[in-house]
């Protein structure tokens, strides 16, 4: 597999930042093209790297390895002016573990500087069971077109989720003290996710907040609600350019 895809932002726009997709267990770049296109339409910078190759055995050396990677992966990005700020990192499933742990335990310049984090379906503890990749589809999604897209990519590995996520990552990314901003996003039918635990990560965090998606799964990003969790990421990116001060607030309604 290449090391990443980009999506550009349409010619004639300037770009407004740059975000960088790490996918999670059994995910391909594939699994993000939607995702990639929406931010990009919306003028950002969008690169979607490979899952990271997390080893239970050698967890410091898994982490030294993927903030090489992705340091190397947003200085890919520089264009004649350099990279684009604000600079952020999405991961997904063990792809949110991977970089939670990582700006905990080795600060945000080993993972390129991030100017903050987007933490979508991270994990609990629970083992996902699957048994079989029907199984695993509805554990990941019930949008029809992102099923299609996963049962299709040749590049997906069936059967990851039922490979746990190193317990040592899992207590290090729920544990990161990550001062950047951060939006964690998780579905409340996720059965992989512990929404006590990212509330309790998230109350932790100095500039942290939580958004929860009525029936989405676990492929949080992907699923049939994909176009609200994806504006709810391009208001969060847009808000970080303004010092996490959103452009439009509730004056007043009825619902």
């Amino acid at each position: 597999m290449t090391e990443y895809t980009d999506h550009h932002t349409p010619q004639g726009l300037r770009t407004r930042g740059t975000v960088v997709v790490v996918p999670g267990r059994g995910e391909s770049h594939a699994t993000y093209n939607r995702f990639g296109r929406r931010l990009a339409a919306d003028a950002y910078r969008v690169r979607v790297v490979n899952a990271p190759d997390l080893d239970p055995g050698d967890t410091d050396g898994s982490l030294a390895r993927f903030g090489r990677q992705l340091a190397a992966a947003v200085e890919g990005t520089a264009a004649e002016d350099g990279v684009v700020h604000p600079v952020v990192l999405v991961g997904a499933d063990s792809g949110a573990v991977a970089v939670a742990a990582l700006l905990g335990s080795a600060g945000p310049a080993a993972a390129g500087q991030p100017d903050a984090v987007v933490l979508a379906g991270l994990p609990g503890r629970a083992a996902a069971g699957a048994g079989g990749w029907e199984s695993e589809l509805d554990i990941r999604t019930s949008c029809p077109t992102h099923r299609a897209v996963l049962t299709d990519d040749p590049g997906v590995r069936r059967g990851s989720l039922d490979a746990p996520v190193p317990a040592a990552l899992l207590t290090a990314a729920h544990d990161a003290e990550i001062t950047v901003p951060a939006l964690l996003l998780a579905g409340d039918a996720d059965p992989l996710a512990d929404l006590d635990a990212l509330e309790r990560t998230t109350k932790s965090l100095p500039h942290a907040r939580l958004s929860v998606v009525l029936g989405g799964h676990h492929d949080v990003l992907n699923d049939l609600t994909h176009r609200s969790v994806a504006a709810e990421v391009v208001t969060f990116l847009e808000a970080l350019r303004d010092g996490l001060r959103p452009a439009v607030t509730v004056r007043a309604g009825s619902w």
